[in-house]
């Protein structure tokens, strides 16, 4: 049953909150949650910021089979240190199947190409772990600024699959980040490659497709 809230509400309450506090409150709905994660840059701040609540929350990551050894090195360390509750799912086919296959990675300007990769490096990897882990709430990283669809959002929205998403530093800025990184010495992955948005700006599927 999805979650019924009336999100003007909720919203109205919790952008005065705190990060924790947001992450609190969506726990604290007791529902099926999952918290999901790139592994990019600053991924380490999520997965940080719910294993301090909570770290049996189920952390789902999309490995696409196109990270670089950086993103991989990072990532062993966080799940290790932060003793994540992960939960890794890979498309069906191997990167070297597909490329053989696809011709490589599309670009964003062969749309019917590109929507099929995306489907098979993201889509369909998600759409498993949703079927698996059925979640009710989802615990997401997305911020306000980073694209144009998600200015259309807020800190708590609801998704077409009927997901209700929590987004507990989506008023954050670029430099809160940093500086929260900073000061809990977080590792961050220095080259980081995400093949479904190519640049900065682009949605790479999960927030989108619903």
């Amino acid at each position: 049953m999805a979650v019924d809230i009336d999100l003007k509400s909720v919203n109205d309450r919790l952008r005065g909150a705190s990060a924790p506090a947001v992450v609190e409150w969506a726990l604290a709905q007791g529902r099926p949650t999952i918290a999901t994660t790139s592994m990019g840059r600053n991924a380490a701040l999520m997965l940080h910021l719910v294993s301090q609540v909570d770290r049996s929350v189920p952390t789902v990551w999309i490995d696409t089979g196109y990270n670089l050894r950086d993103t991989y090195v990072v990532a062993e360390r966080l799940i290790r240190e932060l003793d994540l509750n992960i939960h890794v799912y890979s498309p069906l086919m191997t990167s070297e199947r597909r490329n053989a296959i696809m011709g490589g990675i599309p670009t964003v300007d062969e749309e019917e190409r590109h929507r099929e990769f995306t489907r098979q490096v993201k889509l369909e990897p998600f759409a498993r772990a949703l079927d698996d882990l059925r979640p009710e709430i989802w615990l997401t990283g997305i911020r306000r600024e980073e694209t144009e669809h998600r200015k259309t959002l807020d800190i708590v929205s609801m998704d077409d699959r009927g997901i209700l998403k929590v987004a507990p530093i989506f008023y954050w800025s670029e430099a809160e980040v940093e500086d929260y990184m900073q000061r809990h010495q977080l590792p961050t992955c220095r080259h980081y490659f995400d093949p479904t948005k190519v640049h900065d700006g682009r949605e790479c599927g999960l927030h989108t497709a619903a």
